[in-house]
């Protein structure tokens, strides 16, 4: 997902994002953008573009200088009124008073022992079983991919938008569409899911 507003692609989002937060639960944002220290702008740089209502997920993968990076981050949420997530990181997101914690899929068994600590708490999932399945106690939603395809070096082959909406109808929980989504797909996918992607500035 690329927050660059000279093309028009940040335009065509807010409009999917519209109608992504039709039917989503109160509480969850219609769009997820994930940091990402190879592939994203600087974090700082995204939190300043977020659209107020909208969610950022801040993951550091261990980055010497989170703890900071995240502070500044949680000012900047609280003035811009969006939320902010912590990727797999718990005791970091009660540190700064972030609104909850984004886990990988293979953590979610770590998930549980944090169950109504924070607002929110939203997971990654790699396969539509993953979502059709009964969901680990205080996940409040997943994250589904890939949906379109993805120049991400982790991206498995693309569900397509049919096989994606089928999945978000069987899901347990709310779902976030993620892979290639931009403004040209996401209309595809949003009356179905909520929006997520990689977060970029040019």
């Amino acid at each position: 997902m690329n927050l660059n507003s000279r093309n028009g692609d940040i335009r065509r989002l807010k409009l999917a994002t519209r109608l992504a937060r039709q039917h989503l639960p109160a509480g969850l944002p219609p769009a997820l953008i994930l940091t990402d220290p190879w592939r994203s702008a600087p974090p700082e740089q995204l939190a300043q573009r977020m659209p107020p209502g909208w969610g950022l997920v801040y993951r550091h993968f261990g980055a010497p200088e989170r703890f900071a990076m995240a502070e500044r981050l949680a000012k900047l949420a609280f003035r811009g009124h969006f939320t902010l997530l912590i990727g797999a990181d718990p005791r970091l997101a009660a540190a700064v008073g972030a609104d909850g914690v984004h886990w990988p899929e293979a953590c979610l068994l770590s998930a549980r022992r944090w169950t109504g600590r924070f607002r929110l708490m939203t997971a990654s999932a790699h396969s539509v079983s993953a979502v059709c399945a009964a969901q680990p106690r205080g996940i409040d939603a997943r994250v589904l991919s890939t949906v379109f395809p993805s120049a991400s070096p982790t991206a498995s082959t693309p569900m397509g938008r049919f096989r994606f909406r089928k999945a978000s109808r069987d899901a347990a929980c709310p779902i976030y569409a993620l892979g290639g989504i931009t403004g040209e797909t996401a209309p595809a996918v949003s009356r179905w899911a909520g929006l997520a992607g990689v977060g970029k500035i040019e």
